[in-house]
Order: structure tokens, then sequence, then C-alpha cells
């Protein structure tokens, strides 16, 4: 960062709902001061603030592998972080414009990951590259007269978690979120000339994205019951990680013992706004009452069943089980 006072705090967790609102926490109450964050988090997707989430994670990898998953208040797509990402922080005074702001930011990393005998390089607006491959990218946030420049470093990510977490049909949906792109990455320690851990990155990243005068801080116990207030209020939500995605619909077929079943779901903010049950099961009673208990509930495996419990199921879905309709609309998402 090219300031000659850098204040460095560090999260002491691993937790993405609470990195994520301490983070937000100093830049919405420290409002002098240029601040460098380093924080990791443990098996996450993190989506931009735009998205629709479930059209950015594969969710039945999600569910397998434990996978947290969390929204953040910064634009772009979605990415993956585990314990061989580190992810940074800036908070300082808005610059000018954004060239300004990237010079401020962008170009520092760079030059450390250059002090490594990298072949580093900025790329189109948020993206950092090492020999053409992806190892970072980065969103930004203004608020008042602050802004907040972030960035995820893969230094030695699981390749495979990545893929997989973040895989999902795209004929499944059709949403009118922002769609994260794709693209090549890369993990930082496989270009490296001679190897370091993570650990030793981390302090590298500390003196170098720093320069000269750095001053540790600790939030206060009062501080911090702050950030845990803010995690459990909004990052922990359903309705943060989740409700806010934007309008899409939703289309999955099966086949069953009992026949085949398809259910069409437009969904707006998290809840089910309409849906529709297809199929060559043999029914004994029409679907049209249950559809319209189900407009308005929220999009969550554990409400639509909510409302299944109370239904004569062999009525509607002929020997199609409750179980079976969850995971038609649910689990092959």
């Amino acid at each position: 960062m090219n300031t000659s006072s850098v204040i460095y705090m560090e999260t002491g967790s691993f937790n993405p709902y609470y990195n994520l609102a301490f983070e937000e926490y100093i830049l919405t109450t420290h409002l002098t001061g240029n601040y460098l964050l380093l924080w990791q988090n443990a098996n996450t997707i993190v989506v931009g603030q735009n998205q629709n989430t479930m059209a950015e994670i594969n969710l039945e990898f999600v569910k397998e592998h434990q996978i947290n998953v969390v929204r953040r208040t910064t634009g772009g797509g979605a990415v993956y972080h585990d314990l061989g990402n580190l992810n940074y922080s800036f908070i300082s005074d808005t610059g000018d414009s954004s060239e300004r702001n990237r010079q401020q930011f962008v170009e520092p990393v760079v030059d450390a990951l250059k002090g490594l005998g990298l072949d580093a390089c900025a790329s189109g607006r948020n993206d950092i590259l090492v020999s053409g491959c992806k190892v970072s990218g980065t969103a930004q946030r203004i608020y008042n007269g602050r802004i907040l420049h972030h960035g995820t470093l893969l230094f030695d990510a699981d390749s495979s978690m990545i893929a997989g977490a973040l895989r999902v049909d795209p004929l499944k949906f059709q949403s009118k979120g922002v769609r994260s792109v794709r693209s090549r990455v890369g993990n930082i320690r496989s270009f490296l000339s001679q190897d370091m851990t993570i650990t030793r990155f981390w302090d590298y990243l500390i003196r170098s994205l720093s320069k000269t005068d750095l001053r540790m801080e600790r939030l206060s116990d009062e501080e911090k019951e702050k950030v845990l207030e803010l995690k459990e209020s909004k990052y922990d939500t359903w309705e943060w990680n989740f409700g806010r995605s934007p309008e899409y619909q939703f289309m999955n077929k099966r086949k069953w013992d009992g026949g085949i079943l398809e259910i069409r779901t437009s969904v707006e903010k998290g809840y089910i706004r309409d849906i529709t049950f297809y199929g060559d099961f043999l029914s004994l009673e029409p679907l049209t009452q249950l559809c319209r208990q189900l407009q308005g509930c929220p999009c969550r495996r554990e409400e639509v069943k909510k409302v299944l419990e109370l239904q004569t199921l062999d009525h509607l879905f002929g020997t199609i089980t409750e179980e079976q309709i969850l995971t038609t609309l649910f689990d092959t998402i």
C-alpha cells in the first residue's frame, strides 16, 4: 500500500461469517487511517453481492463437503476459499479515480508477487495473473468516503474443491443475477522457484504490503462483541446469504419408481413465487392447493418439508415420497 503508515489487523478466525463481519465493522467504524487485514476462510464459497447464490454453487457438493456459503458486500463473482488461500483487505480514504485506486491497491500486490520472482501482472478490472493463470480476484466497496479493496490470493488451494464447489448445470437455471465467469486459475506456490509455506508467505506479504510504518492493533472485547452481533444478525442468516438472490427460474426432472416428476419453480428474493409439478405419477387430487400453499414459502428444504408434511402426499403424488420430492427440488441443483 502506498502509504507511510499502516494499521495491521488479523481477525483471529477461520470462520467466514465472522471474518466478513470483522471486515465490515472496521470499514464502517474506523473512519480514519490506512488498514491492512490478512485473514483466511475455511472451506467457503463467497458470492458477490449481486449474485444468485443458488445459480453459483453445486448444492449437492457443498452439502457433502460441508462447505460454508456466504455473501459479501462487494460485487464480482463467486470464489472458493480454503486454508490454502490468503485474503487481504485494504481500507483507506477513497481516491479520486478508479485508476488511482488501482495503483494504490492492485499494484502493491503485483509488486509483492514479482518480489518472489513471479511473472505477475494485473489483468482487466479486478484480476491478478501469474504466468497467465488467475491467482487473485479483487473487488471494492465505498462507504462514507472510505474504500474497501479486498481480494483472495490462491497460494495452495485445493483445485478439485474449487471445480466441484462452483460447478453447476447452467441449463437448470435462468437467472437475472450476475453469473461468475470461470477463469483458468493457478496456485502461487506452484510457480515459486523456491518453495515456501503459507505462513512464510503471510509474513512476507505483511512486510511487502505495509512498506514502512506498520502498527499492529487488536479489537477491544467490546468491539469484538459488536462484530459478533453483526455476524449473527447479518452474515449468519439465510436471508442475507440466499434470500437476497435475484429472481430466477429452476427446473429439474427425476424418474422415480412412482413415475417421472418434473418441478418448475420461480424464486424471488429467496421465496417461491410460483411452482408447478408435472409428471406421469398417479395422483388422486389436483395439485393446485399445494402449489398455492408453497407460494411465498422460503425456498429452503426444511421450510418446504413443513408444507409437505401437512399434505396427504399419496393422494397428490401416488407412491412418490416426500424425500423424493425434496430431492428433485433441492439435491440435484
